[in-house]
């Protein structure tokens, strides 16, 4: 099993979701060909009602603590509860542009630390 299809299943078994969707963002990331590195997630769920930010993404990242834990490096969280989620027309924002990291920094190029 792909480690997005075990976000998946964990996140279906956790919550009452009415919107799941899981995708893989490591090929936007300068990690090496089919990596499962960076994912989104948008997560529609009764549970969210009522509660802030902060709670909703406690509560995923206790789902998710062996994946982050591993194999994940960055992990968008985008959850609503279902008024919000048709308050939003039915779509999360898009991630930005990867900027690469350290690797731009030319403090790091050049071998150096800061």
């Amino acid at each position: 099993m792909s480690l997005q299809q075990a976000i998946e299943q964990k996140l279906s078994s956790a919550f009452d979701s009415q919107h799941l969707f899981v995708e893989n963002e490591s090929h936007k990331h300068n990690v090496p060909p089919n990596s499962e590195t960076h994912f989104k997630v948008t997560l529609v769920a009764p549970e969210f009602e009522g509660q802030g930010k902060v709670k909703r993404h406690q509560s995923v990242y206790r789902v998710l603590s062996e994946e982050l834990a591993g194999g994940v490096h960055a992990l968008a969280l985008h959850v609503y509860s279902p008024q919000e989620w048709e308050a939003s027309d039915q779509a999360a924002p898009e991630s930005p542009d990867c900027m690469g990291g350290s690797k731009k920094d030319p403090a790091f190029a050049s071998g150096g630390s800061q």
